[in-house]
């Protein structure tokens, strides 16, 4: 094994502690259950999606009002497509890369309706084949509209896996991929929605509230920083 694969190796808890890790957060967090049934509250496999894509470098109440005012002038690849792309531009003005995700979204609902016949595609490979959409927004759209035991990983995600020490990876992608090798086969359902509430509610950005943590004697993190500086 070379340096960097057994630096990698050591900064990774053993899979015994992964378990009861899983375990500590399906017994403290929400699952898929009380979670909402598309990304961004949307109530179908395509307004998700686009709300995916849209989401991308933008705040949560600017990517709502976007997808507010896109899906209150088309709700379907047909009726985005038709809208054309200054229409569409205008319409999600409020995200950001407004210009560059207009495109996209016309480019995508083209390839829906010629490829799929208008249904967004349920595998990986066909979602990331779309225009705008990558490896996390693929994940999280079939993790949360089609009910795929993958965990997606977002910004929460990347930090808390390997805060902790569930994974060690530079990247969103590499943290996915060891996630989907390490996490038990039984959280693989819920581990995004448990994890990304973490994120959000424990161990957020700056200051992780270590003081109400149920995973410090676990997590890596903590044992290399007790005094509670941010990393």
């Amino acid at each position: 094994m070379s340096a960097a694969g057994k630096s990698e190796a050591a900064a990774v808890l053993p899979a015994a502690e992964i378990e009861t890790v899983f375990r500590r957060l399906a017994a403290a967090m929400p699952g898929r259950t009380a979670t909402a049934k598309g990304p961004k509250d949307q109530p179908d496999p395509f307004r998700s999606l686009v709300s995916c894509v849209l989401s991308a470098q933008s705040l949560d109440r600017n990517t709502a009002a976007a997808a507010e005012a896109l899906f209150t002038l088309a709700a379907t690849p047909q009726a985005v497509l038709a809208l054309g792309e200054t229409d569409i531009a205008r319409a999600i003005r409020p995200c950001g890369l407004y210009n560059i995700k207009a495109r996209n979204l016309t480019r995508l609902c083209d390839a829906v309706i010629e490829r799929h016949g208008g249904n967004v595609p349920q595998d990986r490979e066909g979602l990331m084949a779309l225009p705008g959409v990558g490896r996390k927004c693929a994940d999280i759209v079939l993790s949360f509209t089609f009910g795929a035991d993958i965990i997606a990983v977002d910004t929460h995600v990347h930090r808390v896996a390997n805060r902790i020490g569930l994974t060690a990876a530079r990247s969103a992608d590499a943290t996915a991929d060891q996630l989907a090798a390490r996490a038990p086969h039984w959280a693989q359902g819920d581990g995004h929605f448990w994890l990304i509430q973490f994120g959000k509610a424990v161990c957020v950005a700056r200051r992780p509230r270590c003081e109400a943590c149920m995973l410090t004697d676990l997590c890596r993190w903590f044992a290399a920083n007790r005094d509670g500086a941010a990393p």
